[in-house]
């Protein structure tokens, strides 16, 4: 079993900030590969399914970016999944919008969601990192990530998310260097 985690803020007025491009992402897959309706359990939206004859589960926590980590670790104890087998969806500011990086382990780099994750259930699961780019204003590292893509940026994010859908099955055979190629070559 394969957990999928989306990171975002729930509140509706969120839903097209640069924060909740984990939330797309977990949309997009729960689409694509035409996963179970979503339903409230684990203090996110659950949906489960198969892809490519692995039983995966996807999740959106409800509980805000700073808390992500309770929701999964709720999860991960209730279906007995391995935190080497989870993937999180998440958004990075030292990445260009359009490019995505991933790795296995290592540190939050200041992002409050992978912190809170990191507490609960330890550093060893894979991080999918979709880039968001830095303000080229005046504005904060915060106001930035919770601005909504311009229609820009909302447009090359779509074609990133396109991109991790299309490569996704690499992703599940945890070929992580070759996931990252092939999503960025596009």
């Amino acid at each position: 079993m394969l957990l999928f985690v989306g990171l975002g803020n729930p509140n509706p007025n969120n839903t097209n900030n640069r924060h909740n491009v984990g939330f797309l992402a977990i949309d997009a897959i729960n689409t694509k590969f035409k996963l179970s309706k979503q339903k409230p359990k684990f203090k996110g939206l659950l949906t489960t399914g198969m892809i490519n004859d692995q039983k995966v589960y996807a999740i959106k926590p409800l509980t805000f970016m700073n808390s992500s980590g309770i929701c999964i670790k709720e999860l991960l104890e209730y279906f007995k999944i391995e935190a080497k087998d989870v993937f999180v969806f998440h958004d990075d500011m030292d990445i260009d919008i359009g490019k995505v990086k991933v790795k296995f382990g290592g540190g939050d780099a200041g992002h409050n969601g992978i912190e809170s994750i990191d507490k609960n259930i330890g550093k060893q699961y894979s991080r999918i990192r979709i880039g968001i780019g830095r303000p080229i204003n005046n504005s904060t590292g915060v106001e930035h990530v919770l601005d909504n893509f311009s229609s820009d940026e909302k447009q090359c994010v779509e074609e990133v998310t396109a991109n991790i859908i299309e490569s996704l099955p690499i992703l599940i055979k945890k070929d992580l260097d070759l996931f990252s190629s092939k999503v960025n070559q596009k």
